[in-house]
């Protein structure tokens, strides 16, 4: 395994407001562990001014721009001299306003982002990318291997997979190496609102169970997830790979659930006894409408969502911890405990 490289003096993040985006600055900014922490530059593009300041609030010398991913003319000024830098793209959209946002932003934006470092001449770019390019398990005992091959699960997966070989085609152009990190579910610190919603869900015996709750996923702790990302980034093995970055293992999708409402009870949050058990065909019958409304260019969260419930999605991590020096230390109680906790502190109700 060898060593990591010295970070660039100029770092810049798309997608900054985004959950992996905050927790991937507070690292930057020292938060945590201060092995991370980096002295030079950061600028981060936000695509709207009301995420500019929750940015801020994470890394306070964060140089702020203000765009759309897919414009060719925010890109050029987000990434003007900045020759050897790092560029972590992690823009995207995973529960869009229309199905058509999943070509335009990322697809449209990963291409846009890889054209504007080729003619800046940045060292390195890191795509985080997403196993829906993969779709979902054949069986519950698989798991996704380092090599596997594309079946993308509906238009989301579609979209990773386009952006996926859009990356994978600009590596080594103009000197630009590309890498390309792969995470499943996250959860952690810097949450967005749905996560809270599963832990209340989770709480109050409401969260949908299929069957046995025998499904596999694969799930990420944000804090490892970005040990995994800077990694990728500085790692000199990782130009021109693709790593799948998760917990050490997956977990069924019962042992999730009841490790949640286990460390919301030590937590000292109130548990109702119940648990919503539903027939795994309710996946099945919601994964059509899914299809069904995707096909018409319409997209409904908890229908998607629902429809990937009876699923296996799991993944193999042992390349990445090989190659890299992966080390995947917070499991599944310990990031929950601090994901709940940071809820908490922020008035977040569960």
């Amino acid at each position: 395994m060898s060593p990591l490289m010295i970070p660039a003096e100029t770092t810049i993040l798309t997608g900054a407001g985004g959950w992996f985006g905050r927790a991937y600055l507070a690292a930057l900014a020292g938060s945590g562990d201060p092995e991370h922490a980096r002295q030079g530059a950061v600028r981060v593009l936000v695509p709207t001014a009301s995420e500019a300041a929750s940015v801020l609030d994470v890394h306070p010398k964060a140089e702020i721009y203000i765009g759309d991913v897919a414009d060719p003319g925010i890109l050029e000024d987000l990434m003007r001299s900045a020759e050897g830098a790092n560029v972590v793209h992690a823009a995207a959209v995973i529960h869009p306003a229309a199905v058509a946002d999943f070509e335009r932003v990322n697809v449209g934006g990963t291409r846009a982002v890889l054209a504007a470092a080729v003619i800046a001449g940045v060292r390195r770019v890191v795509h985080i990318s997403a196993g829906s390019a993969f779709g979902v398990n054949p069986r519950r005992d698989e798991t996704f291997r380092h090599d596997e091959p594309y079946r993308p699960y509906l238009g989301y997966g579609q979209s990773a997979m386009r952006a996926e070989l859009s990356v994978k085609a600009a590596h080594g152009k103009g000197g630009v190496e590309t890498t390309i990190v792969r995470p499943p579910w996250f959860y952690g610190e810097w949450q967005p609102v749905r996560q809270a919603t599963f832990f209340t869900l989770c709480r109050t015996g409401r969260f949908p169970v299929m069957g046995k709750g025998g499904m596999r996923r694969s799930m990420v702790y944000i804090g490892n997830l970005v040990q995994g990302v800077i990694r990728a980034e500085l790692h000199p093995d990782a130009a021109g790979n693709a790593y799948w970055v998760a917990d050490e293992r997956p977990y069924t999708l019962r042992e999730i659930v009841e490790t949640v409402r286990q460390v919301m009870r030590d937590e000292g949050y109130p548990l109702s006894h119940r648990t919503l058990r539903v027939p795994e065909v309710v996946g099945s019958v919601a994964e059509r409408a899914d299809r069904l409304l995707q096909a018409r260019g319409r997209y409904h969260q908890e229908i998607h969502v629902l429809g990937e419930m009876n699923k296996t999605i799991a993944c193999d991590v042992s390349r990445t911890i090989a190659e890299l020096g992966y080390r995947p230390d917070v499991d599944l109680a310990e990031g929950m405990r601090r994901s709940i906790r940071w809820c908490r502190s922020r008035g977040m109700a569960l």
